[in-house]
């Protein structure tokens, strides 16, 4: 028996769990790489006209530091700088992976059964590392592949493919490092979120300091960043392969911090030890909407304050992006047919809200799933031992999932509003608008959200499905419009349906007929929920 028997079936059971999950997100990523690139090469054919967006691009801070430097005006460059948020996405869905299969595992009670038979002692972490590291690898290579089909240069698909992928598994080895530092599963998801998000604060600071990446003097603030990197191998603008040891190093300093680390604490338990609370509750937990309170408090302080920063950065953006794109009637409809009305910044502005909604309401999804959480842990039993009904349990959780997406999107259009209008000398004017355009949004995350509930109380096993019905309206927004889709197939997504608020004329009818739609699946959720045992496994 080695410190590694057993891994190959740990991988197959994290395949078995995961078997549905991965090759969404997977697909899902690596397309959007190459839908950029078509749009790209049918928007700007000549290179009058893509030197002449990069102009307006690079100019604007705001945008290289949402978006990533810009090295060129080739269709290759262009589209490596519009995918500068994929980096951002993969390290993100590879630290939560690596930490849902170790310290949720262990958490959960799951771990110490499975180390009760022939495992080694490496054997749960690098099983997780190996599946979240493969996946990278296939995204990597699926994203190249669809850029070459695009029809880029080879050899700067085939950097970018390896930096996306290499970015991946440097935030995996992340998510690996932080399952052994702390006891719960939460705490461990919130020092990977912590690192990754100190590693996009330093790229952020450094692009928008380094004027586009021609050597600005606050460039040197990206190149401390593992986000920064992949940018920095300047695929399709004279490629610089070294750059890729940055996070290959990266991956190896921090595993071999990990491994050790793994094997020197008790199952369970972690490097922190857990800090103690007070001996007797407050008045503030006497209910489950205090504890409820309590629970979520913390990630809906970082998502109002994430989403706020963005709002500052869209906002300052907007102007430069209608500047951008004057003289070119095809993005302009492309931008106009993704929401706001003719005016290039307003439309800029309306598909930028669309997108931050979308993220919204995974904040939403998952205040609803932590109810099955709680469940699923065995905390829920305990309190609904007392005189707590199983209604007011969950509508506890619920209040979250519902007014969490609201502040957020309010705090994001307030910011976006005061930048914009600052850019343009009309804050009076331009806060109330987007303050408006971002509320109109809430009604689809409310739906969104519902449906987790709904599934939570009707379906639990496949709550997690709500994830799926996300990914899939994120994929209706960034490609229907131009893949062309019947507009049947666009109407699926509660978003499309949200009116154009920016627009001098709409209507309240979508946003009421969104709200009632998710008031029923609320009610049902509910309903359902008192029907069913409780826990269901």
């Amino acid at each position: 028996m080695t410190a590694f028997t057993g891994t190959r079936h740990l991988v197959r059971l994290i395949l078995r769990r995961d078997r549905v999950v991965l090759p969404i997100w997977i697909l899902l990523l690596a397309a959007l790489p190459a839908s950029y690139a078509a749009t790209y090469a049918e928007l700007y054919p000549t290179a009058a006209e893509r030197a002449s967006y990069l102009a307006g691009t690079a100019s604007n801070p705001s945008i290289v530091a949402l978006l990533g430097p810009v090295y060129g005006d080739s269709v290759g460059a262009l589209t490596v700088q519009r995918a500068g948020l994929l980096a951002l996405i993969v390290a993100l869905i590879s630290v939560l992976t690596v930490v849902r299969h170790t310290r949720t595992e262990e958490e959960a009670g799951r771990r110490e059964l499975l180390g009760a038979t022939v495992l080694g002692r490496y054997a749960g972490l690098t099983a997780a590392l190996l599946v979240t590291y493969a996946a990278d690898v296939l995204l990597g290579l699926l994203t190249a592949a669809g850029l070459v089909a695009a029809g880029l240069p080879g050899v700067g698909a085939a950097l970018f493919g390896a930096g996306v992928t290499l970015t991946g598994v440097g935030f995996a080895t992340v998510g690996g490092l932080a399952a052994q530092l702390t006891e719960s599963a939460g705490g461990a998801r919130g020092i990977g979120l912590g690192v990754l998000g100190l590693a996009f604060v330093l790229r952020l600071a450094g692009d928008a300091g380094g004027s586009g990446g021609a050597g600005g003097r606050a460039e040197w603030l990206s190149w401390l960043s593992p986000l920064g990197w992949a940018a920095r191998g300047r695929a399709f603008a004279g490629e610089r392969w070294w750059v890729l040891l940055l996070p290959v190093l990266f991956s190896a300093v921090i595993a071999l911090v990990a491994y050790p680390v793994s094997v020197r604490r008790d199952v369970g338990a972690g490097v922190f030890p857990p800090r103690l609370g007070p001996a007797g509750a407050g008045a503030g937990l006497a209910g489950p909407f205090g504890l409820a309170w309590r629970l979520h408090r913390g990630q809906l302080l970082g998502w109002t304050v994430g989403f706020g920063l963005l709002g500052l950065v869209l906002g300052g953006a907007a102007d430069a992006a209608g500047d951008a794109v004057q003289g070119n009637r095809q993005i302009a409809e492309i931008l106009a047919r993704l929401g706001g009305s003719s005016a290039l910044a307003e439309a800029y502005l309306g598909g930028t809200l669309s997108l931050t909604a979308l993220a919204a309401a995974g904040y939403g999804i998952q205040a609803a799933l932590r109810a099955r959480t709680e469940e699923k842990a065995g905390r829920a039993e305990p309190i609904l031992a007392t005189a707590v009904s199983r209604s007011r349990w969950l509508a506890a959780h619920l209040a979250f999932a519902l007014l969490g997406p609201a502040v957020v999107l309010a705090v994001t259009g307030l910011a976006a509003g005061l930048a914009y209008g600052l850019s343009v000398g009309d804050v009076g004017g331009e806060l109330p608008r987007l303050f408006g355009a971002a509320l109109a949004q809430v009604p689809a995350t409310w739906v969104l959200a519902a449906l987790a509930a709904l599934l939570v109380g009707w379906l639990p096993r496949f709550s997690a499905g709500a994830w799926v019905v996300l990914a899939g309206c994120l994929l209706l927004g960034q490609l229907g419009a131009v893949l062309k889709l019947n507009h049947w197939a666009l109407d699926l997504s509660p978003f499309t349906h949200t009116p154009e608020v920016l627009a001098r004329t709409w209507t309240p009818t979508p946003l009421v007929a969104l709200t009632t739609l998710a008031a029923a699946q609320l009610t049902l959720a509910l309903k359902t929920l008192q029907a069913r045992n409780l826990p269901t496994a």
